[in-house]
Order: structure tokens, then sequence, then C-alpha cells
């Protein structure tokens, strides 16, 4: 057995997750340069292989947090992570990387997988990752929606919406609605040299879709590919333009392209279930598809109740709220780098 620790993404990684039916989109090699040029948290990419020639790989980050210690997570910011490959080679890395962690002094260990992995702890199951089967036909596909879906697309259409696709020319105003919305959610918004990284490094693989009222940018949505799924992770639209139904039509080009790419599932992304965002991806005939959270303290303890925090994030989301924009545009990405779901 043989164990590795990756300085960079290397070819093996690659084709380990080519190779892998069970590889997601935070498998992919370019989340390594992205997150550690973005917010500087240092990799645990590693890689194990055994006699019989099988590999797997496991992504993760150390996030070093002011007052609140080090996390080590597989993966920060991604709807996914954990091992890929062959499940005892996956159990191996785990192990590895608990030890790793443990080393270093971090406090815990967190981990998002599609499977159930044997951590000793039990998962959290409240968040579902939200996918679409997609027909190669885009007429079949507009068959299958929901006739409230249709009318709210053409609603959107006669109130003269557009939208435009692109790359990282359109990032620009992408973002300046995306810091908006993220302001009125109570929410701090992602570095833009991030999403900047995340456009350079995956090339014509990641996209950019804009929905405009006239010339005016009134949302958008960053889609990137990975093997046979198309996934957003980020889009927004202004909440004052939401009776003209511009996420409907954005949602809907970006299905479109799917089909049209070949593409077989089209991921909306996580959501707490009966959640506002739950419902909208449901609308669409979007089926759930588990996603286990993990949290491992990296040093027995006392069993005590856990304080209910809700309040007090409440509290600060109100507050982010009230922020000037300008501000919340300045501090909310050297927050965002330590806020890892």
């Amino acid at each position: 057995m043989m164990i590795r620790s990756l300085p960079d993404s290397g070819r093996t990684w690659r084709r380990v997750v080519d190779a892998s039916p069970g590889a997601a989109l935070p498998h992919a090699p370019e989340w390594l340069p992205i997150i550690q040029g973005a917010y500087g948290h240092d990799p645990f990419y590693l890689s194990a292989e055994d006699g019989q020639g099988r590999s797997a790989v496991l992504p993760a980050f150390v996030v070093r947090r002011p007052f609140l210690g080090a996390v080590v997570t597989s993966m920060p910011f991604l709807d996914g992570g954990g091992p890929c490959g062959p499940a005892s080679l996956g159990r191996i890395l785990i192990e590895h990387l608990i030890a790793e962690a443990r080393g270093i002094g971090a406090k815990s260990i967190e981990f998002r997988s599609t499977e159930r992995l044997d951590l000793g702890v039990p998962p959290f199951e409240h968040k579902v990752n939200m996918t679409l089967a997609i027909p190669g036909d885009p007429d079949c596909l507009w068959r299958g929606l929901d006739k409230d879906v249709r009318y709210q697309i053409r609603k959107a259409e006669r109130a003269g919406l557009t939208v435009d696709a692109g790359g990282a020319e359109l990032l620009s105003p992408f973002y300046d609605v995306f810091t908006v919305r993220m302001r009125e959610l109570g929410s701090p918004v992602h570095a833009r040299r991030f999403l900047a990284s995340v456009l350079e490094h995956f090339g014509t693989r990641a996209r950019v879709l804009l929905v405009r009222q006239g010339l005016r940018v009134i949302g958008g949505l960053i889609a990137i590919a990975f093997k046979d799924r198309l996934t957003v992770p980020w889009a927004s639209c202004l909440k004052e333009c939401f009776s003209l139904c511009p996420n409907m039509l954005l949602y809907w080009a970006a299905l479109r392209q799917a089909s049209v790419g070949g593409f077989r599932r089209f991921e909306f992304g996580r959501s707490t279930r009966n959640s506002g965002t739950h419902r909208f991806k449901q609308q669409w005939g979007a089926e759930e598809e588990p996603l286990f959270c993990y949290s491992v303290p990296a040093a027995p303890s006392p069993v005590r109740v856990q304080p209910d925090r809700r309040a007090s994030i409440s509290f600060l989301s109100r507050t982010w709220q009230h922020l000037p924009l300008s501000l919340t545009r300045q501090v909310g990405p050297r927050l965002r780098g330590y806020l890892i779901q």
C-alpha cells in the first residue's frame, strides 16, 4: 500500500477521477489551485494505490479560522467531497486524513459525501442535492416541464427578458448582481478572484449566463460541466425584478444548453429540505440525491449539549442585511473564505 500527498493536481489524480463512476465535481483537480489561490487554504490531497494497481483519492483543505481553530474539510464551499475510488482504499485515506488533521492540531474533520461513510459519528442529512435527468431533445425537455413552469418562462419572455452566455468577460456584471443578492440574504459574498479562478481553471467547461431587461443585467448564474453533468453552484437575480420571473428564464436557458450539450443530468445544487430553494428546484421536476455531512472531533471530548446557535446566526444575518453594500462587498470576501459551507 502506498499513500501520497500530492503537491498539485497531477496526472494520477485526473486519471483516478476520470475512471471512477463515483467521482463528482468536488473531486475535480481544478479545485486545488482555485481554493488555494483565492483563499490561501492549504490542501490535503491524498492518493492511495494498492498492490493490485487500484487507486483512490481524497481531496481536503485545512481552513485555519481566527479564534475558532483549524478545521480540515472535504470539501469547502462545494456540495460534496470525501474519497473517490474503491471503498477499501477510501477508508484507508479517511483514516490517514484524520491522523494528519490531529497531527496539525485541527479541532475537527468534516466530510460531505453522496455515500454513507463509516466514521463512528452520525451524519447530518437535512440537506440534499437536487438533480434533474436531461433528455437529448430540448423540445422533449420543454414538454416535460410543469405547465406552471412553462407559464413563468413565457411570462419572462413576454416581459422582454433575454439571456446571453459567455465566459470570464461576463463575470463583472454577474458579480454586481451576486453581491447585492448575497447582502439581501444576509450572507458574505465569495471573493471575485475565487469566481474568476473557477472560470480560468475550468476554461470552456465553465460558463456565465446573464438575464437582461434591455441592457440592464438583473440576474445570472455560473454553470460548470463535469463528465455527464452540468452543475450550477452559484446563481442570483435581483429581488426587485422577481415579478418578471428572470430566474425561470435563466434556468430554462441553462437546462436547454445542458440538453443541447448532451449532458445526462442537471445539478441545481444543495438545498435544505422544505426550504424555498428546495421548492424552487422541485417545481422543475428535480429529484433528491442524498448528501451526508459528517463532523468528526479531532480529539475525544466529554459529551455535552451543544448550544443552539440559530438565534445568533439569525441576528448576524439580519445585521449583515443592513450594512452598506460597499462595506459588504469589501469585507464579505474576507469572511467568506472561513465559511466552509
